[in-house]
């Protein structure tokens, strides 16, 4: 290659110190604010505006009153910007291969519904702070699906059933679940074995979601047999559904890790999962139409991929998981 055209590539190549300013510009929305985050006067940040928007083709920031405010480009850059400057930072930082978890002192976040932090979280926790005496798990709750969390950097790990998470989200299969039906101990059903379609429609159902609707795959599975629920209530969560199972006549539908009763389980941890604290007071039954297990996962930003201290929670994670519930 000639030494010309060398030149020139190395001329058309971006300087990359401008993502530093380039993210304190977006994540401040103002130059002093900027300036003095770097460490720079104001007359100097105001150059590297200029640099930056010649680079980008666009203003970035432009006046509004005695403010200044993003630029639609701006705003679209902001998220790209603060992931680009995390993951540079994250290859200059020295390579921790083991990390030393009796001194680690960290908190995650993991987002999670009610049911799982009920039926996983003690367990979980247990298992933490056996090895890392030090590190905090802090559980949040998971009000809808989506990847801002975990791109943000305000999630370590979102945990459920796999949606709209976008393709750079990595995911782990942690186990499979289905779903069974719950009654108050003494309920009529409670006396069957193995309730057919025709008595589960005859009761009134309590159906958690968040969303609020009421119907499923359960209900397309039934009226495939020409039935149909009557669905007296929906609640948000699944620990609420079975509360109000407990104390009416009313049937509610959970997941049977919740429960920690799967019955494809030898007969002898069946028994011991059956006395939990979730399952006390209930009676549970497979339900009488088939629909599809459902998969949960753990998922996570690939920016946290190689972090040694993040590899240990997943494993953890997924070691506590198929323990109870196998995949």
């Amino acid at each position: 290659m000639p030494k010309s055209t060398v030149l020139a590539s190395r001329m058309s190549e971006p300087d990359l110190n401008l993502l530093i300013a380039l993210d304190a510009l977006l994540d401040d929305g103002s130059v002093v604010g900027a300036a003095r985050r770097l460490g720079l006067s104001a007359s100097a940040m105001s150059r590297t505006l200029t640099r930056l928007r010649e680079a980008t083709g666009d203003p970035l920031l432009v006046r509004a009153g005695r403010g200044m405010v993003l630029t639609s480009h701006a705003q679209a850059l902001r998220e790209r910007t603060r992931n680009a400057v995390r993951e540079a930072r994250a290859v200059l930082v020295p390579s921790v291969t083991e990390p030393d978890l009796a001194t680690l002192q960290r908190t995650f976040t993991i987002r999670a519904n009610d049911g799982f932090v009920e039926a996983f979280g003690a367990p979980l926790i247990a298992a933490a702070t056996a090895v890392a005496p030090f590190v905090r798990l802090r559980f949040a709750p998971k009000t809808e699906k989506t990847s801002a969390h975990l791109r943000e950097g305000s999630a370590d790990l979102e945990i459920g059933v796999l949606g709209e998470m976008g393709p750079e989200i990595r995911v782990q299969a942690l186990f499979r679940d289905r779903f069974v039906g719950v009654v108050r101990k003494g309920h009529p059903l409670a006396l069957e074995r193995g309730p057919g379609a025709e008595r589960y429609v005859a009761f009134g159902h309590v159906v958690a979601s968040r969303s609020g609707r009421g119907s499923g795959p359960v209900d397309v599975a039934l009226a495939a047999l020409g039935l149909e629920r009557t669905i007296v209530a929906v609640v948000p969560s699944f620990p609420a559904a079975l509360a109000v199972a407990r104390a009416s006549d009313l049937i509610a539908l959970v997941p049977g890790s919740f429960l920690c009763n799967d019955r494809e389980q030898p007969q002898e941890q069946q028994d011991e999962l059956r006395e939990s604290p979730q399952s006390a007071g209930i009676h549970v039954f497979e339900l009488p139409v088939t629909t599809e297990k459902i998969t949960v996962s753990q998922m996570w930003h690939p920016r946290i991929e190689a972090d040694p201290v993040h590899r240990w929670l997943r494993q953890l994670v997924l070691a506590v998981c198929r323990q109870r519930v196998p995949l």
